[in-house]
């Protein structure tokens, strides 16, 4: 019975549209005192949330190296800067660190432009 139900798994998966592989890196460098205060603030909880889970937290130094995979508009000049990847490639990005409540804010508002994240679903 079991491999009756292949094709239609098979179909069901073919015709729904891929999810994009979503990453945030955060780009950042010692002695800076906003990585700090995202770090204390921000970082316990990312791995926790619906973003933090749809994707996942990649740490860069600001001198890099920089993911290979990864295509990047230009290097960031702020730490930290907190660039999404979707489908290795740049989409959308946060110079600086400017409150907890601006930051998720503008990640939402970045991951719901890439089409696969709807902040909505959890209200």
């Amino acid at each position: 019975m079991r491999i009756a139900f292949l094709p239609v798994l098979a179909f069901l998966f073919a015709a729904s549209p891929a999810m994009a592989e979503l990453r945030l890196l955060m780009v950042e460098q010692e002695g800076c005192v906003y990585c700090a205060e995202w770090d204390r603030v921000i970082a316990p909880i990312y791995p926790k949330t619906r973003e933090g889970q749809a994707a996942p937290l990649e740490r860069v130094h600001i001198r890099g190296p920089y993911p290979a995979d990864a295509d990047l508009g230009p290097r960031p000049v702020f730490t930290p800067s907190f660039i999404l990847i979707a489908d290795g490639r740049e989409a959308g990005r946060i110079d600086g660190y400017p409150g907890e409540d601006f930051f998720w804010g503008l990640l939402g508002q970045m991951m719901e432009e890439t089409g696969q994240f709807n902040r909505e679903e959890t209200k």
